[in-house]
């Protein structure tokens, strides 16, 4: 339905006569009588008009229309150029489906047979013409001639002249009509829009006025939103006559607009505009539920339609300057939508356009790249036809990526934050690896040097696209990373020539070495004349990889793979010769000598390292990774080479580990001795510490000290290591392995005492092992086991209630019940207030399903509050949640209330008569959060503030989990002090009362 639904004639028709007009033939004296009668048809009244008659029938109006929707003219007599200068109104409702019908008709006027008979007479010709008016019936009117009209073709306002359309060819020449159309709105004559709403009517009226305003502009620039001045005023009457809102107006045109921007060419600017001014709306007004359902819809439709650009974006927005702010004006018309509030309102089901654009370029991709695949389709299967085909679409692809990267990315992700170059990216490599694979596959076996010549580009493009990877925001596995191993070529066989003249003559450089140093003296040569020999020897390969100077790149890349791991066979080969020849020279040879052999052998071993540290130096490693940029991946390049120098190097490094340990193994057990020669060293006093670990120092810088004249520093460096980690492992052992728990204490403390002094030794001032090296996972575990067992019994009773605060911090629930206090301490008079306000949810201790509650309030630990007795509050009988309104002053210190693992023990109990007391649940309150304690200490002059204020506290109750506690093990252990063993009984008693323990 139309806002407008009102179709006004004011027509003034003139029908000029000559001698072949067939008016003038009509009634035998070139005159007629003509009238008008006038309608709208709707397609489905014409069309059942039409099936129901038996044959072709001129009249169309009087048959298909109701009387009551016939208009006619008043009967002009005796013309040919009729006047009539009538006004009609006429009602449609759907003008896509309503055609306007005129039809004239001239007046056949009964006459007597006197007349019929002179008109004979007169004009014998008229004879055919009466006989066929015999056969009609009496008093029927001839057809002139009709004019039907599409209204949906027509303008605002239309003044032409109209060819009557005659019915049979006899006379084709029917005249002409003048019409003046006019379309009005309906609220001009209430009665003729009834039933219709005024929003509806708007509507049509806006949609109407927008086709026409854009069917005569001469311009071929987008519509941009404005209307004629009449066309404006009339929707702004329309408006204010029907009282609609600014937000149904903006409601309408957004409606409007958003529809015409799908089949014309509007300007996105002017949807951006509609969807401020409803979004400013949206906030002010509350819109009936069929329109919010409309806006509903129309805000889906066109973020569905969005989409579909979107997944087109290569075809609709090409990369030019002119496409792309076009593509950016779509994009921030769907990110407005998404971020209007009646979108997400109307719109519950969750919508997020970040990942709906990206699935959309995604499906956009896939399709793109089939369509492309299509094109290069080859035209035969011959091989090289096959490899061109694949080197046309890969160019395809390229180019596309080199546009979403340098052009299209851009815009996505300064619109909707969408890095469209990594999505497509990463479809495109996986859609262009199963490609490659699936057409190298064909080549298994048939390889020759034309196909392999014909792949290059191929390589070449596919190097191109991998190395665009660069570019991504998000990094992952791509499938195209490994594309090289379809293209490798076999390596030169000759090389292994160059591999046994060079293996050759390192072995005879190994049989004459006596396995001495070099030169001694202020600047020592430490390694061999075999490891100076295997550099010379190594020498004429890289000399080799000079002269090949291989021109193909990617087969000379294949070389350097070869040579590369032909160096490293020759080192290691190198590495077991000469343990052999160390073995056979150590037959012969003292003590002394085999091991100075040994230091030589890990120092050529060291030295060897260092050359194939120098090895992509001689080898020109940098020369050759520019010459095959074009046909080497980094990954491939870096993937390759340097493992097979990392292995070679591992061999190496596990070779001089095992020469290292056979020279650490004796150092071990020295120091193993000398650690377990302490422990039996019981009746020392603690100040004896030092001279118990005094004999171990001695020995170590001693021993050191050779080794470090021996070995190069990187030998020496990686003995340290290995030495310091058995000195750790065996400091453990025997701390975790003394039998007597009464000496224990005294022992951990030499103990941490001699780790103390090892850790300086193999520091040695920042000349040794880093202190990261020394600290290693090992290193921590045993001292915090020293520090542990070396703390006295009061530093592990606070340490034990240090622990249960930070516990009680964390603990969450309150399935054994809570205790609410009221706490703060005083400065000004050393005082520790606590106010016990309540209890809540206890446990049920009785027969009868309650308790009989009080509170104990204890300042613990007991050696820094012995002065200090535990105060209760009274017994509250058959109550589990009990109201206890008590308050209790402590006369304590500060420096007392900031002790480490000071805290208030609070203790709620079941009072039992003829038994003890029955255990509800305990609660650590650490004192340094009480208000007034936290701060500085007395000395600082802080006692002259003003007290703090009160702090209501909840604590929920916990219950101890038995035999968990290594601090009261170890206070168990302790069985000569009699307050650790007081406090250790109190502690199990309270494990056994605790239901954690029955829940086991």
């Amino acid at each position: 339905m139309y806002s407008w639904s009102t179709w006004r004639t004011g027509f003034q028709m003139t029908c000029p006569g000559d001698l072949g007009d067939p008016l003038t033939s009509l009634q035998g004296q070139s005159f007629s009588d003509p009238y008008c009668l006038l309608t709208i048809l709707e397609d489905e009244e014409e069309k059942r008009t039409r099936l129901s008659r038996a044959k072709p029938c001129k009249s169309v109006v009087k048959d298909a229309a109701s009387g009551d929707k016939i208009y006619q003219t008043d009967i002009k007599k005796q013309t040919l150029n009729p006047i009539w200068n009538q006004t009609f109104i006429l009602e449609f409702e759907d003008v896509a489906a309503a055609n306007f019908h005129l039809e004239m008709w001239d007046k056949d006027e009964e006459v007597s047979l006197t007349q019929k008979l002179e008109e004979i007479k007169t004009n014998f010709n008229s004879l055919r013409r009466m006989i066929k008016e015999a056969k009609k019936e009496k008093g029927t009117d001839d057809f002139l001639g009709n004019v039907v009209l599409k209204l949906q073709d027509l303008h605002c306002t239309e003044d032409n002249w109209y060819n009557l359309q005659p019915r049979t060819e006899t006379y084709p020449d029917r005249g002409q009509c003048h019409l003046n159309l006019k379309f009005i709105h309906k609220s001009r004559d209430g009665t003729l829009s009834a039933g219709r709403s005024a929003y509806i009517n708007y509507c049509g009226i806006l949609q109407q006025f927008v086709q026409a305003y854009i069917s005569k502009q001469q311009s071929s620039a987008p519509w941009k939103g404005e209307l004629c001045g009449e066309a404006q005023t009339l929707l702004e009457l329309y408006a204010t006559q029907n009282d609609l809102s600014p937000f149904l107006q903006d409601l309408a045109k957004w409606v409007a607009y958003s529809k015409l921007y799908q089949s014309l060419e509007v300007d996105a600017s002017v949807l951006l505009q509609q969807l401020t001014s409803i979004e400013y709306h949206w906030h002010q007004q509350q819109l009936p539920h069929q329109q919010k359902q409309e806006l509903g819809d129309s805000l889906h439709g066109f973020l569905q339609y969005g989409l579909c650009l979107v997944a087109k974006y290569r075809d609709i927005f090409p990369p030019t300057p002119s496409a792309n702010p076009k593509l950016h004006t779509l994009l921030r018309i769907l990110v407005q939508i998404c971020k209007t509030q009646a979108f997400q309102k109307l719109n519950p089901a969750q919508f997020e356009l970040h990942d709906e654009v990206s699935m959309a370029v995604q499906t956009g991709t896939q399709e793109w790249f089939s369509i492309k695949k299509g094109l290069h389709q080859p035209m035969t299967k011959d091989l090289s036809e096959i490899v061109s085909a694949l080197s046309r679409l890969i160019g395809e692809v390229q180019e596309d990526i080199k546009h979403n990267k340098d052009n299209w990315n851009k815009v996505f992700v300064s619109a909707v934050q969408v890095d469209v170059f990594t999505v497509i990216y990463q479809r495109l490599d996986s859609l262009l690896a199963q490609e490659v694979k699936e057409t190298l596959s064909l080549m298994e076996g048939h390889m020759e040097q034309p196909l392999a010549n014909s792949l290059f580009p191929v390589y070449l493009s596919l190097q191109a696209i991998h190395k665009d990877k660069a570019f991504l925001q998000r990094r992952g596995l791509l499938e195209l990373t490994n594309f090289h191993e379809g293209f490798r070529e076999a390596l030169p066989y000759w090389l292994n020539q160059a591999f046994s003249k060079t293996q050759d003559r390192v072995e005879r450089a190994v049989q004459v070495d006596q396995l001495q140093p070099l030169q001694s003296g202020s600047v020592p040569i430490k390694h061999s004349s075999s490891a100076v020999d295997l550099v010379a020897c190594i020498q004429p390969i890289c000399q080799l990889w000079e002269q090949l100077s291989w021109p193909d790149p990617e087969e000379a890349f294949m070389l350097m793979v070869k040579l590369t791991e032909d160096v490293c066979k020759i080192v290691v080969n190198y590495c077991h010769i000469l343990k052999e020849r160390v073995r056979v020279l150590s037959e012969d040879s003292d003590h002394g000598s085999a091991i100075n052999m040994l230091c030589v052998v890990v120092n050529d071993l060291e030295h060897l390292r260092s050359v194939l540290t120098r090895l992509p130096t001689q080898l020109n490693w940098a020369g050759l990774r520019d010459r095959t940029q074009t046909v080497i991946g980094e990954n491939q390049f870096h993937n390759t080479l340097p493992s097979q120098l990392q292995q070679a190097q591992s061999i190496l490094s596990r070779e001089i580990r095992s020469a290292l340990d056979t020279l650490g193994k004796k150092l071990n057990t020295d120091i193993e001795t000398h650690v377990r020669s302490m422990s039996t060293r019981r009746r020392i006093p603690s100040k004896s510490t030092e001279d118990a670990a005094a004999p171990l120092m001695r020995y170590l810088e001693q021993e050191l000290q050779y080794m470090n004249e021996n070995l190069v520093q990187e030998n020496f460096n990686s003995l340290l290591t290995p030495l310091w980690n058995n000195s750790v492992k065996i400091l453990y052992q025997v701390a975790t392995q003394h039998p007597q728990q009464e000496g224990l204490m005294v022992f951990c403390q030499r103990l941490l005492y001699t780790l103390q002094c090892l850790e300086q030794c193999f520091h040695a001032e920042g000349n040794g092992l880093p202190l990261n090296a020394l600290h290693s996972d090992e290193y921590k575990t045993l001292k915090a086991h020293l520090t542990h067992n070396s703390l006295s019994s009061q530093e592990l009773m606070q340490k034990f209630f240090d622990r249960k605060i930070k516990e009680q911090n964390v603990y969450s629930g309150e399935k054994y019940g809570a205790v609410t206090l009221l706490a703060s301490y005083r400065r000004s008079d050393q005082r520790l207030r606590v106010e016990v306000l309540n209890a809540v949810n206890l446990l049920p201790m009785d027969s009868n399903g309650l308790s009989d509650p009080f509170v104990q309030l204890c300042l613990e630990p007991n050696h820094i509050f012995r002065e200090v007795e535990p105060r209760c509050t009274q017994i509250k009988n058959c109550d589990l949640n009990p109201l206890f309104d008590e308050a209790f002053e402590f006369l304590v210190s500060l420096d007392q209330c900031q002790t480490p693992g000071a805290c208030l023990a609070v203790t709620v109990l079941d009072h039992d008569t003829l038994s003890a007391d029955d255990f509800e649940g305990e609660a650590f309150l650490g004192l340094k959060a009480i208000p007034g304690v936290g701060g500085g200490r007395e000395r600082d002059g802080l006692s002259s503030q003003p007290d703090s204020a009160p702090a209501q506290i909840r604590l929920p109750l916990m219950h101890p989990k038995p035999n968990e506690d290594s601090i009261l093990r170890l206070l168990e252990s302790r069985r000569g002090e009699r307050e650790a063993q007081a406090f250790v009984k109190k502690r199990r008693q309270r494990e056994k009362q605790s239901q954690e323990g029955n829940r086991q």
